[in-house]
């Protein structure tokens, strides 16, 4: 089989006009987010300089995740376009970063704190702590490397699986170290979930790519766009047209589903490091923050209606933890539940805004909002206690007003991580456009097979992040791809089907194994 040739480097004013509007858009966002990130910092008074420092190397290694997320999955999204001569790959990574960047901007964080509730809850609340730290730094570096390791292989891994296998680590090593003593390790609800969306995707991938090229075959009778791309020449218009939507599509659902996963840990960098600046929204308006204390009190009287009579705990905030550890319903769990929230609006009550509240208090009310939004989602999914239609709506309303105090993230972070993403995309798209284009099937991808794959992956992303589910462009793009060659009678190369699959096997239990070890050894270091 021939290899088609990938475009070299060279470029055209025309390109290098476009490479030059998007390294000064990298570098104006660069600047936007130092900015914006003293800016929120001026008002923080820190007695040392040492969290400065953590926060600086902490951001690093968070973006240097990012970046790396860029070099598999962002790359899947510019690997039909290369490889067909659609785009050359200049242009082609900086069309997929600005619509990555759109993607990222206007993500809802669904996806971010959805991998986030994997954690043992008290890693969450604790994360200004050396376990905290520890926690972080763990889940990236474990992370990074596994990433590396098989993007320098050729191997078009999953950014999301490998991230949600250091999280499960992390949550078993902290309970192998605890044991029972009132520690919880991972949610496995919450991890079940995300479990089937990174199981399911890549099937449905191989099943509606395959579908949908036979489809296209009976519908669109075009010999051209069922070829194999000639060298260096670009396909026809409209087919161009159609492989450069398509990978539109993909760009953009990829910036608004896998860009939200960096975002979720660089907030608990910073709720750890600065607490007082991002512990809780300051964008809350004062109208909000008296409409949160008006359903705040709403919430009270109906937890007081199924509280039975019984005292809330001496520790009510401990109580509730523990039902968030152990999801049993406890005599005096609503009752504590119902202190806990009277305790939120105590605190924040004296101020006009979330903003004003006493930097003294912030960890505490952001620490105690988290635990009390985790236990009402438990309560809801667990239908128990067996909330009136009326009381449900109320304690949902109130849910919802805790989380968009504490589950937030401020544009400048969006920014970052769209940076990080199309910097990496740059620099570590070819190894994955060969594998995509050739080593999966047994002929060359044709231009129908590309966007066949593409726009499946483009709909299948884009559903997961509506549902707030996170899903691997890598391992859907991959199998569309699969189930194209497939579906066209072409075959697979199963040394590369193999390795892809041993790569998708290993992911779970080596980032396990190396978050975990990683976890352990930095709770000495820290």
């Amino acid at each position: 089989m021939n290899q088609v040739a990938i475009p070299r480097e060279s470029r055209s004013p025309g390109q290098r006009f476009a490479l030059l509007l998007f390294l000064l858009a990298i570098a104006a966002g660069v600047v936007y987010c130092v900015m914006h990130l003293l800016d929120d910092l001026a008002p923080v008074r820190e007695s040392s300089a040492f969290p400065y420092i953590l926060l600086g190397i902490a951001l690093l290694i968070a973006l240097g995740f990012e970046f790396v997320n860029g070099f598999h999955d962002t790359a899947n999204a510019v690997a039909t376009v290369i490889y067909t001569h659609s785009l050359t790959p200049n242009l082609a990574v900086v069309w997929s970063g600005a619509w990555n960047f759109i993607g990222v901007l206007i993500s809802s964080g669904a996806v971010a704190f959805g991998i986030l509730q994997l954690l043992p809850v008290e890693l969450i609340i604790g994360v200004g702590s050396s376990q905290g730290f520890a926690m972080v730094f763990a889940l990236l570096i474990a992370a990074i490397i596994w990433n590396l390791g098989t993007w320098a292989l050729g191997l078009p891994s999953s950014s999301s699986h490998t991230l949600i296998g250091s999280v499960i680590g992390v949550g078993l090593m902290n309970q192998m170290l605890h044991g029972t003593n009132g520690t919880s390790g991972v949610d496995w609800s919450q991890a079940m979930s995300v479990g089937k969306s990174l199981l399911f995707s890549p099937l449905v991938g191989f099943i509606l790519a395959g579908f949908l090229l036979y489809v296209l075959k009976l519908v669109v009778r075009v010999p051209a766009l069922y070829k194999e791309p000639k060298k260096n020449t670009p396909p026809p218009f409209w087919i161009r047209c159609l492989l450069i939507l398509t990978c539109t599509g993909v760009s953009f659902a990829h910036g608004s589903n896998d860009g939200q996963k960096g975002m979720g840990l660089i907030m608990l960098i910073l709720i750890g490091t600065v607490p007082t600046a991002y512990a809780l929204n300051k964008a809350v308006t004062p109208n909000e923050t008296q409409t949160f204390l008006a359903v705040s009190h709403s919430a009270s009287e109906a937890l007081q209606r199924y509280s039975n009579g019984a005292a809330p705990a001496a520790d009510a905030r401990g109580q509730v933890e523990k039902y968030v550890q152990t999801k049993t319903l406890a005599p005096d769990t609503v009752a504590s539940l119902k202190g806990l929230v009277d305790s939120i609006d105590s605190q924040i009550r004296p101020s006009q805004t979330m903003s004003e509240v006493p930097q003294s208090k912030v960890r505490n009310v952001r620490n105690e909002m988290y635990i009390a939004s985790e236990a009402l989602r438990i309560m809801e999914k667990q239908k128990a206690p067996a909330f009136s239609p009326e009381d449900d709506a109320t304690l949902g309303n109130y849910k919802k007003q805790l989380d968009h105090a504490t589950r937030f993230i401020p544009t400048w972070v969006k920014v970052a991580v769209a940076v990080a993403l199309g910097l990496g995309t740059m620099v570590g798209w070819k190894r994955i456009v060969v594998t995509v284009g050739e080593r999966i099937g047994k002929t060359h991808l044709t231009y129908g097979q590309g966007a066949s794959a593409e726009l499946v992956a483009m709909l299948t992303i884009g559903a997961a992040d509506v549902y707030g589910l996170p899903v691997s462009t890598t391992h859907v793009l991959s199998s569309g791809v699969a189930g194209t060659m497939a579906a066209n009678g072409s075959g697979l190369q199963w040394r590369t089907v193999r390795s892809l699959a041993l790569a998708w096997i290993l992911t779970l239990p080596v980032s396990i194994a190396l978050a975990g070890f990683l976890f352990w050894v930095f709770r000495g270091l820290f």
